[in-house]
């Protein structure tokens, strides 16, 4: 069988399996990768390139900072005074916390800001007594769009960012991005607070219960909690440096996780790697072979070669054709191998004379970004949320997350192609 017939055909049963759920996503995701090494489709050291490292480690890090900030009780404080200025009313509860989580991602990474609020979220539907699930969608739809407004809010900007620095600056992103982003949040929220209004109602006793709680009575440890959010304060501002410093974010979590380990003594390193989602961990890493594996085959390439050619260079339909499939494309494969694939193209239409470029380079940072919110594997956050849900006795599956991420991801890229027709044509 021809190898790229073999590798789509690998990758189609492995993606088949993963929305089945009938056998754990993260051994579906190693089976794949180990198979794609195993018949020479992605050498060993190729596959071990295509794994995004930055990611992972990334994800380990704030995983464990996350961990031992939580023993401190500040995130059941940041749930009560959520709580108490929504005045315990579910809906407007879950407005503000999509509004907190999309402000956040734009100045943080995505996978990071889910860790942040998670937390709150489950404490709060516990309290209320309701199902913590449309808060943590809406959080997660949320971040995706929030960090679509600036270069540093989700990996593909960044690689974007870095094909052109001298045109593709911090204060472009915010300037060309912003405004669409605030159009699709509010739109969103509007959405979302409709779509699930039903399914958050509480007693009234309950609400009356919170009110009266008090958010200091929550912090158990207020040395811990000084630790911590200095470490995590300082890791921020290193998120912010990263470009600076030319430090990964990777490098900057561990090194945070590690200073805060030291900080707080032995006692909370076995709490930091219980902390760990090491089945989140390994299915990444599987994903990024999979999908490297049609990379190394050509596979990627040769699609988005042919949808460029089907344009003839047209800077509108270009636009719009990149903003459709990049889109389309992110809700099944990881954006940042599409990106990568991509942007080598743009750069070639270019070098070939075309004109008034930066429409494309905003409409790939959009359809990449916003695409990501249409499958439970789309974007990373998407992952890390429904690995936490679980944990939580709270299960979220493929087709539950696609019910409401699918459409919403359609409304957003309706609406930035919108955008872009009015701004730029």
């Amino acid at each position: 069988m021809d190898q790229p017939v073999f590798a789509l055909l690998v990758f189609l049963v492995a993606y088949a399996f993963i929305i089945s759920e009938k056998v754990n996503r993260t051994i579906v995701a190693l089976a794949g990768a180990v198979v794609f090494v195993a018949t020479g489709i992605v050498p060993l050291p190729a596959a071990i390139e295509h794994v995004d490292w930055n990611t992972i480690g990334l994800l380990a890090g704030m995983m464990m900072i996350v961990s031992i900030t939580a023993e401190s009780g500040v995130f059941r404080f940041l749930a009560l005074w959520a709580a108490k200025r929504a005045k315990g009313d579910p809906v407007r509860m879950l407005v503000l916390l999509g509004v907190i989580t999309a402000v956040c991602s734009a100045f943080l990474d995505n996978v990071t800001t889910i860790l942040l609020v998670a937390p709150v979220t489950f404490h709060i539907a516990g309290r209320l007594n309701i199902s913590p699930i449309p808060f943590l969608l809406t959080e997660v739809l949320l971040s995706n769009i929030g960090g679509t407004a600036t270069l540093i809010g989700d990996p593909p900007n960044i690689m974007i960012g870095s094909a052109n620095p001298e045109t593709l600056t911090f204060s472009a992103f915010l300037l060309h991005l912003g405004p669409a982003a605030l159009i699709i949040i509010a739109v969103s929220l509007a959405v979302l607070a409709l779509y699930y209004r039903s399914q958050l109602r509480t007693g009234a006793e309950l609400r009356r219960q919170m009110l009266e709680l008090q958010p200091a009575a929550e912090i158990r440890d207020r040395v811990l909690l000084i630790k911590s959010i200095t470490v995590l304060s300082l890791t921020v501002v290193g998120f912010f440096a990263h470009g600076v410093l030319h430090i990964e974010s990777s490098i900057i979590a561990l090194g945070g996780a590690v200073c805060l380990m030291i900080l707080t003594g032995g006692g909370h390193v076995k709490s930091a790697f219980r902390g760990i989602e090491w089945a989140t961990l390994l299915f990444f890493i599987g994903l990024f072979v999979l999908v490297g594996g049609l990379v190394e085959t050509g596979l990627v390439a040769k699609l988005a070669q042919s949808l460029l050619q089907a344009t003839h260079g047209e800077l509108l339909s270009t636009s719009m054709l990149i903003l459709a499939f990049s889109a389309v494309a992110s809700a099944f494969i990881d954006n940042i191998p599409l990106v990568a694939t991509l942007i080598p193209m743009i750069q070639d239409l270019e070098s070939m004379g075309m004109t008034r470029i930066e429409p494309i380079w905003w409409s790939l940072a959009l359809g990449a970004c916003l695409g990501g919110n249409g499958t439970i594997i789309g974007a990373s956050a998407n992952v890390i949320a429904a690995a936490m849900a679980a944990k939580q006795g709270a299960p979220v599956s493929y087709w539950r997350f696609m019910k409401i991420g699918f459409p919403i991801m359609l409304l957003s890229i309706v609406i930035s192609a919108i955008y872009i027709w009015f701004r730029y044509f």
